[in-house]
């Protein structure tokens, strides 16, 4: 702090922080934090006393943050997102453009559940749509490889901004980022978050958030079954207008904007003050 002389911190969170948001403290460095989750983190609740204001991604977390620091921000998305192809999605599939498109993110932890359940309804979900499944390292079907209309990979890099803008509708867990990154792509959902017993209960409670604004529909993991995934995928893609238009009318969008504007606010706060006690 003292060689940078940074004029503010942005922190994201996590146990790396804590020193650093302290160090800033302790130098009157200005710091804007944010906060992914419904409910605070531990390193977040030791930084939030220290900071200028707290950006958070769901209206339930403001009631967890002093009034006079929260605001509501969403989360800054990548903008590589928003510049995918359809057509080159497809193309990398080996997808043509007469079916809509299933993307499935199961996530690296605890995708062995939703991989399941999606395998156990695909010939019923290949009648209807084009199926794209990101299933995790070493979780690959080989049994499926030669699959009309089904596409698995343990993993995508940047060609993932075009299999986001070939989906029409996505399966995925609920983690805070990566539900934030679909509502601002506008894709109607279906989240299936971890259980409490594989996480702290943040997955839960964002998609119940996500559920009650419209963005998506919700099912827990305990209480998937073939049926209701089916059923819940055909009327999803059904409704998925009702979806958007709820996305459409968010308060989460135009993240960067704010978030950025925060970081400007808290500078030339801090440079009042310093003019002051000079």
């Amino acid at each position: 702090m003292g060689r940078i002389k940074p004029d503010v911190v942005f922190s994201k969170g996590g146990f790396v922080s804590v020193p650093v948001v302290l160090a800033a403290k302790f130098r009157h460095i200005p710091c804007v934090i944010h906060e992914s989750d419904m409910t605070p983190g531990l390193a977040n609740k030791i930084c939030i006393p220290c900071a200028h204001r707290v950006c958070t991604n769901f209206p339930e977390t403001m009631k967890h943050i002093p009034a006079e620091k929260a605001v509501l921000t969403g989360s800054p998305i990548r903008q590589e997102l928003f510049k995918g192809s359809r057509e080159k999605g497809l193309a990398f599939c080996g997808f043509d453009d007469t079916k809509p498109v299933l993307l499935i993110m199961g996530g690296s932890l605890g995708a062995v559940a939703v991989n399941d359940a999606v395998r156990g309804i695909l010939p019923e979900l290949l009648q209807k749509f084009h199926v794209i499944h990101l299933c995790g390292k070493g979780k690959l079907d080989d049994s499926l490889n030669d699959t009309k209309g089904y596409a698995q990979y343990e993993y995508i890099g940047p060609e993932l901004r075009d299999l986001m803008a070939a989906a029409d509708i996505l399966i995925s867990r609920a983690g805070a980022n990566a539900i934030c990154e679909i509502l601002a792509l506008r894709k109607p959902n279906i989240l299936i978050p971890l259980s409490a017993e594989a996480s702290r209960g943040d997955q839960i409670l964002n998609a119940a958030s996500f559920e009650k604004s419209g963005y998506s529909v919700v099912i827990q993991e305990k209480d998937v079954t073939n049926e209701l995934l089916l059923k819940t995928v055909n009327d999803v893609y059904t409704n998925r207008e009702q979806y958007i238009h709820a996305m459409d009318k968010s308060q989460l969008n135009n993240s960067i904007e704010k978030i950025v504007g925060l970081i400007n606010e808290a500078r030339k706060h801090n440079r009042r003050l310093n003019r002051k006690q000079k």
